[in-house]
């Protein structure tokens, strides 16, 4: 396979044309599956994307097109060039030209892909067998997986880019089943390397949550005071996201479209009742992420005349108002919304706040305590609404205790609804999503949300 760097250097000098960008991820994963606390599965893949983005001068402006492969040997080089270039013409101009970067390198160009393997699990996998052995001689099955990521990538172009980003990403899913698997319940754990994942805490948080269950109840649909832990709350900000672009919100398309005056957004209202901040950051602390922009083709969320513009702190909702959306540099010449890429991790925090789950159950008089948010759906857009269904889990909550377990529901709620009706949050953790697991680097608070709209009682477990 040739190197990465020189399938860059001979695309570029293959591209006959004004610029020519190309995209090279090399991406390596060693994961661990087990079943009945019993390992079942281990191994190791890896894979290489080759994307070439061609820019080509025409009749008003500048045409592009993109070529993406699984790789591409010597013999290819030319013809993925030149179809890169046709593809461009046929295409005619863009609507979102910019001036492409040039001349900017980032990171050490010349190093080879930093691949994992199973040795990014020689603590952890002998503490989950230990974790296995406790399991059985107390009836409880386990079942999950933990897989570990490196993705490097290089960005180079005709135009002198000479970018390069490593980055690591981890993830831990464990559901635990007791009593002839009557009861169930889940926990997620995102990591960058599989040395900080505390399995013991997992192991408590499961089994606590599967004695809760020794006390069932039955719920009618309502609207609940609900206690929602971080890993919810970033599935909620994943279709915050989602929603985000500008152009969508410019043309009317999107939550953040201002009602009736087409072309003006609601960058600027008041989202939160209370003075939260949602942004990203590529600096954060436990989700360092890409410093450059990356795009392999042109949507409503990015532009591929972006690739290699820096992602910097990005305030989506600071002090409780709505503060940006993500806006190609093409985008905010047309709009006035300023340029931002959305970063690869998002953050949710109310600054000052404290206090870990426990904490925020113990202010709730009678509600409820979710798990997790599954098969989340999109019903409308324009108002950001959300339907889904809770699992594994859901919890009364009586004077500040959880007191047993009650049904599954259907759910209806906005997220951007929800903003206002957050009576209170804890400290802001390092989680992860169980529903969106594209978006990998989250950090949330868990969250006390008024009148959680549980629309219907589901049979589901």
């Amino acid at each position: 396979m040739i190197a990465p760097q020189e399938l860059i250097e001979r695309i570029t000098a293959a591209a006959d044309y004004d610029d020519c960008i190309v995209i090279v991820e090399a991406k390596s994963q060693s994961n661990l599956r087990w079943a009945s606390s019993t390992l079942t599965t281990n191994g190791v893949i890896a894979e290489q994307t080759v994307t070439v983005i061609a820019f080509v001068a025409v009749d008003g402006g500048m045409a592009t097109g993109s070529v993406s492969r699984t790789n591409v040997e010597l013999d290819e080089i030319a013809s993925v060039a030149k179809e890169a270039g046709a593809i461009a013409l046929a295409a005619g101009v863009a609507e979102d030209q910019a001036p492409l970067l040039r001349d900017k390198s980032f990171g050490d160009w010349s190093a080879a892909h930093l691949a994992t393997g199973p040795e990014v699990f020689k603590t952890f996998a002998p503490n989950l067998g230990e974790l296995f052995k406790k399991s059985k001689s107390d009836d409880i099955e386990l079942f999950g997986y933990a897989e570990h990521t490196r993705v490097t990538t290089w960005v180079g172009s005709k135009g002198g880019l000479r970018l390069r980003h490593d980055q690591p990403s981890g993830r831990l899913e464990m559901t635990g089943k007791s009593h002839n698997r009557s009861r169930s319940t889940w926990e997620g754990r995102a990591t960058r390397d599989f040395t900080d994942v505390d399995l013991n805490g997992v192991d408590r948080e499961i089994r606590q949550r599967l004695d809760w269950q020794a006390r069932t109840s039955a719920k009618a649909a309502g609207h609940y005071q609900t206690v929602a832990p971080a890993g919810a709350i970033a599935d909620l900000l994943a279709y915050l996201l989602w929603t985000s672009p500008a152009k969508d919100a410019a043309e009317g398309r999107s939550v953040y479209a201002k009602k009736g005056e087409l072309g003006k957004t609601r960058i600027g209202e008041t989202f939160a009742n209370l003075p939260l901040n949602i942004y990203s950051d590529p600096n954060y602390k436990g989700l360092e992420s890409l410093p450059f922009n990356v795009a392999s083709s042109s949507s409503s969320f990015s532009s591929v005349f972006d690739n290699g513009l820096p992602q910097e702190k990005w305030d989506f909702v600071k002090d409780g108002k709505l503060a940006g959306l993500i806006s190609t540099r093409s985008v905010a010449k047309t709009t006035g919304i300023p340029y931002g890429s959305g970063g690869e991790n998002v953050i949710m925090e109310l600054p000052g706040s404290m206090g870990d789950l426990d904490s925020q159950i113990s202010k709730v008089k009678n509600g409820l305590l979710l798990t997790t948010l599954w098969y989340i759906r999109m019903v409308d857009p324009v108002t950001s609404l959300l339907t889904g269904l809770t699992r594994d889990g859901v919890y009364e909550i009586k004077d500040g205790e959880v007191i047993g377990a009650v049904n599954n529901f259907r759910w209806n709620e906005s997220p951007v609804d929800l903003l206002n009706r957050i009576s209170s949050t804890g400290a802001t953790e390092i989680t992860a999503t169980r529903e969106f697991e594209d978006l990998a680097r989250t950090a949330t608070p868990t969250v006390i949300f008024e009148d959680f709209n549980m629309s219907t009682v589901s049979q589901a477990n």
